[in-house]
């Protein structure tokens, strides 16, 4: 498994970059929506991901908590037109194939990515 930040801006996903993929939704995996998610590293064949979100957790926080969901405030980006500020989701790791994902939308910030590094660590083995 590898988690160092190395984006390349040549088409391919990498750690560091946001790239799109459709996410299915927790409570109904037949159902989901295509979102930013955010390379973190590589396991084999499959990327790691987190997932990103334009709404704001932060006013509800305490019940996001207490239904397992932790969420991190990572700013803005290319990765959305409307450069809108995003919180990626800590607790919940994605395992894509490369094929699954598309569209480069930015190279995240190398500061930000080790700081969604350590948090996404109390959830999960990186």
């Amino acid at each position: 498994m590898t988690t160092s930040y190395s984006p390349v801006p040549d088409g391919r996903p990498d750690p560091g970059e946001v790239v799109w993929a459709w996410v299915a939704y927790e409570d109904d995996p037949s159902q989901g929506k295509d979102r930013p998610v955010l390379v973190v590293g590589r396991d084999g064949d499959r990327l790691l991901c987190l997932q990103l979100t334009s709404k704001d957790h932060d006013r509800d926080a305490d019940e996001e908590a207490r239904a397992g969901r932790f969420w991190m405030d990572v700013g803005s980006g290319d990765w959305d037109r409307r450069h809108r500020d995003s919180e990626i989701r800590l607790d919940r790791l994605l395992r894509l194939q490369e094929a699954e994902v598309r569209r480069e939308g930015a190279a995240i910030d190398p500061e930000v990515f080790e700081a969604v590094l350590t948090g996404a660590r109390a959830h999960h083995a990186l």
